[in-house]
């Protein structure tokens, strides 16, 4: 990855920030996967958080990126994408896009990743910085997250980075044998993040961490809108 123009010259030292960041709220909290560690240090948060926002972009919380969306807390972008437990070459989906800093997090630790948004407006922006940063083994696509990309199934793994009330069956079922499910489960302000692993003869699910994420909107969500077909917009970005 370039040093963008952004990090170069900017007065404020957001690599020393960022490595800061990771001392503290990563490692500093036990996140323990190398690769992870390393994707952290090298992604840029603060591209991906809003301009008015940017003395915020390394804070131990997550922030509002407008369109009553959130970019997820740093600590658990690092402790979900460890759970994934990727060790690179991975087909990766993830469900909910938002600001794309978890995809382009994903994109150090995957061989592909595939990305799924409702909002066109955050996939937009989103697309435009994972392209700003040379994310070139990231596809997004407009569409209920819901529903999953099943055109591209199965995955290695999936991450879901919203609150969904019950599993989507849909999520599992593109999940291919020995691969793993992250999804956070529950009521809408408090949910338990769930590891599902799926074996050949059913699934293990294993809770790691009370969590609290934006709704899962969708289908098979908290709320059924319409939303987005593929071709309204759908497809490789």
């Amino acid at each position: 990855m370039v040093l963008l123009n952004s990090e170069r010259n900017s007065n404020h030292d957001y690599a020393s920030a960022r490595e800061r960041m990771v001392r503290e709220q990563i490692i500093g909290r036990g996140i323990r996967d190398r690769r992870v560690i390393e994707a952290m240090l090298k992604i840029p948060r603060h591209l991906f958080v809003p301009e008015a926002l940017l003395g915020q972009a390394h804070a131990d919380s997550a922030l509002p990126i407008g369109e009553k969306q959130t970019i997820t807390q740093p600590f658990m972008v690092a402790f979900m994408s460890q759970a994934l437990n990727l060790k690179g070459g991975e087909r990766v989906l993830e469900i909910g896009t938002g600001s794309g800093y978890q995809a382009a997090v994903l994109s150090c630790l995957a061989g592909r990743v595939y990305s799924v948004e409702r909002i066109r407006s955050l996939l937009e922006r989103a697309r435009k910085i994972l392209d700003q940063v040379q994310c070139r083994n990231v596809l997004t696509r407009l569409f209920d997250g819901s529903f999953g990309w099943k055109e591209e199934s199965p995955f290695d793994a999936i991450l879901v980075t919203a609150g969904a009330p019950s599993i989507p069956k849909a999520l599992v079922e593109q999940v291919k044998a020995g691969g793993v499910l992250v999804i956070p489960v529950g009521a809408r302000r408090e949910q338990k993040l769930l590891q599902i692993r799926r074996l050949p003869k059913g699934i293990t699910q294993e809770v790691l961490i009370d969590c609290h994420f934006v709704d899962l909107v969708g289908e098979h969500g908290w709320e059924k809108k319409k939303l987005p077909s593929p071709a309204d917009g759908g497809g490789a970005g």
